[in-house]
Order: structure tokens, then C-alpha cells, then sequence
């Protein structure tokens, strides 16, 4: 009776360790998403940025070919999208919801290039050098681009990587301190256990070994329940929010759970090796008192 109900202490001290411990890697995990996830944002934003080169009423054909060609085979260049006056126009009617014409008697708007960029080149200092090379260019009379949208971009995407790589440090040092105190509570309760071994001669090592490998498995237990939760989670929200649907591809969520997993095991181990030797360490008349 009294092995049956030590078993159960023993299984219940296990149930509890790893729940806490997948609850903490739960939180690593989801902060490591969106530590990861801001930086394939910034890329993504970075891709979206356009500049618009407006040309001259009178570039003919092959000289609108031979820009266009100069400008794709520049390195900065992702995607060159040709817009024609006609085009300029019907889309300004679609936005005024009135064609301009009715009053003007003639379309005012240019032809022009819209130039996507490669996200590298999507910064204030490359767009300044891109935006003179092209003025330069036969056939170009203007070249815009969004410059306050893009320094609010690249001022918010810096603060938020900031705030969560505080977030991640400050979180990291709490669960190692949330995991240890789960640890050292499992371990509390065969302190007498792990004292009796080490009288009879037992080398550290070897009393030290059962209680790291029990605590290496919730460790993996819970990396493993901690890695489910965040892929049922994400394929739930991916159900209603279909562009969230990028956080579930490869590139993204391996390193995920890479982490969550190898915090998992790295903070079971280092916290049972620590809280070992720390009873080891007590004389017998300490343990009563711990």
C-alpha cells in the first residue's frame, strides 16, 4: 500500500512537472514565433515598397524598352510593371469615383514604370542613390516614392523586434527560474533517498543519473506538448485567418519548435544537476530543515 501510494506521489510530482514546465515552453514558443515572424514581416513590408517612375509625353517605344530594360537588369529591381496614361486614368476615376476628363477635356496624367523593389535595397539610403540613377535615365521626368510610409515601417518593425527581444531575455530568465523551483520540488521529495546512496559510497555521477534522465523526459514530454499546442493553435487561427497560414510553413516553424525543444531539454537538465548537488551537498541534519 505504501509503494502503491509512493508510485502515485511519483506519477503525480511527474503530471505536474511537466505541465508546468510545457506551460513555460508554451510561452517561449509563441514569443520565438513572433520573434521570427517579425522579421519575415519586415521582409514581406520590405517587398511591397514601389517606386513610381513617371515618363515624358514624348519617350517612344523603343526608348520606354530600353529604360525598361535598363531597369530590370538592376540589381535593386524585383518586378518593372509598365502603367499607361489610360491606365493612370481609369484607376484615378475608380478612386475620385469622377473622371477627370469631364472637366480637363484631356487625360493629365503620365504614363509610368512602377518599380518593386528587393527588400535589401527598401531603405531610405538606397532609395535616395536609385531615385537619382533613374532621374538621370533618357525618357524619365519624375521619380517618387512613399518615404515617410517607409521610415514609419522601418521605425515600428526596429521597436517591435526590440520590445520582444526584451521580452524573450526577460521570460527566458523567468522560466528558468519557474522550471528549477518545479524541478527542485520533484526532487525535494527523495531528498533522504538521494542522502542514503551517497552514505553508502555511490558516486555522485551514478546518484545524480535516474534524476536527470526522468527530468530529460519531462523536459522532451513537454517540448512535445508544447510543439502540438502551438500547431493545433496555429491551424485554428489559420481556419479564420487564412494569411496567418505563413507561420505554419517550414522555414518558419521548425526553428520553432527546435528552440521550444531544445530549451526544453537544455533547462530540465541544468536545473536537476543543479538541484542534485545542492542536496547533496546538505549534511543529514540539513535536510529536515530545507
Amino acid at each position: 500500500m505504501t509503494k502503491q501510494k509512493k508510485k502515485r506521489k511519483i506519477d503525480l510530482l511527474f503530471i505536474t512537472a511537466t505541465i508546468s514546465t510545457m506551460l513555460v515552453l508554451l510561452l517561449i514558443g509563441i514569443l520565438s514565433l513572433l520573434l521570427l515572424t517579425a522579421g519575415e514581416l519586415s521582409h514581406q513590408l520590405r517587398q511591397e515598397m514601389t517606386v513610381e517612375v513617371v515618363l515624358e509625353d514624348d519617350i517612344d517605344d523603343m526608348q520606354l524598352s530600353a529604360l525598361t530594360r535598363r531597369i530590370e537588369s538592376a540589381p535593386y529591381c524585383m518586378v518593372c510593371t509598365r502603367v499607361t496614361k489610360e491606365d493612370a486614368l481609369e484607376e484615378m476615376t475608380r478612386a475620385m469615383g469622377t473622371d477627370p476628363t469631364m472637366f480637363l477635356d484631356y487625360n493629365p496624367f503620365y504614363a509610368s514604370l512602377n518599380v518593386r523593389l528587393e527588400s535589401d535595397y527598401a531603405c531610405s539610403d538606397s532609395l535616395k542613390w536609385i531615385s537619382e540613377s533613374i532621374s538621370e535615365m533618357e525618357g524619365v521626368r519624375d521619380v517618387t516614392w512613399q518615404k515617410e510610409i517607409l521610415d514609419i515601417v522601418n521605425s515600428n518593425i526596429r521597436k517591435v523586434s526590440a520590445v520582444l527581444l526584451a521580452m524573450t531575455v526577460i521570460l527566458a530568465l523567468i522560466s528558468f527560474s519557474l522550471i528549477n523551483n518545479t524541478i527542485k520540488l520533484t526532487i525535494y521529495s527523495q531528498r533522504f533517498i538521494l542522502y542514503s546512496m551517497k552514505l553508502v559510497g555511490a558516486k555522485w555521477s551514478f546518484i545524480r543519473r535516474p534524476f536527470v534522465s526522468s527530468n530529460l523526459l519531462i523536459g522532451v514530454t513537454a517540448a512535445i506538448l508544447s510543439c502540438a499546442a502551438i500547431w493545433l493553435g496555429l491551424k485554428w487561427a489559420t481556419g479564420r485567418e487564412p494569411w496567418l497560414g505563413m507561420l505554419l510553413e517550414k522555414e518558419t516553424i521548425l526553428p520553432v519548435f527546435a528552440i521550444v525543444t531544445l530549451v526544453g531539454l537544455f533547462m530540465t537538465w541544468i536545473c536537476a544537476f543543479h538541484s542534485v548537488n545542492r542536496f547533496l551537498r546538505m549534511k543529514s541534519g540539513e535536510l529536515h530543515y530545507v
